[in-house]
């Protein structure tokens, strides 16, 4: 196996996974309202199946449907942030030992947990389930977010992979 070629691929799928919340956390500045109309009617659970007996988690607050998307586009942005970080420390450190290599990749394991937070945690396990999103035929993200979940968990197992020396091929 091509030891620098592995390298170059684990230091790509994190530069790429920074390139994709760089653009999500842009996205969410330059059509503000659209994304915002989606954290809201998410929250409201609007849209959810009528008669629905879990309405009592509803948050209709205006206040805190801004607090949360506010929170939420930080969270993309610091993402992205880290694995530009990580994929930065990475590259410089292509030709290393695989003991300094390994080091490297501290920041893209944060930036995977951070994207296990947002994506799985936050769209899944919160906005799917406790508020209900998957009811919702218009608002409704859980696919997408399970898509970009299952890609963070490959990449965070590439990413895993300890590296070894160079002349240890």
């Amino acid at each position: 196996m091509n030891t620098i070629a592995l390298r170059l691929l684990k230091t790509l799928t994190l530069l790429l996974a920074g390139l994709f919340g760089l653009f999500v956390f842009a996205g969410n500045l330059m059509d503000y309202n659209s994304n915002y109309e989606f954290v809201r009617h998410v929250l409201s659970m609007d849209t959810t199946f009528e008669g629905n007996a879990l309405m009592w988690r509803a948050i209709e607050s205006p206040v805190l449907h801004t607090i949360a998307y506010w929170g939420l586009i930080i969270a993309e942005g610091v993402f992205s942030l880290l694995a530009f970080i990580g994929a930065y420390h990475m590259l410089k450190n292509i030709r290393s030992t695989g003991s300094r290599f390994n080091k490297a990749k501290a920041f893209g394991f944060y930036a995977f947990i951070l994207g296990f937070a947002i994506w799985f945690l936050g769209f899944i396990v919160i906005g799917s389930e406790w508020f209900a999103m998957w009811q919702s035929q218009i608002w409704n993200g859980k696919e997408t977010a399970m898509d970009i979940t299952t890609v963070w968990v490959g990449f965070a197992i590439l990413l895993a992979l300890k590296d070894d020396n160079l002349n240890e091929q």
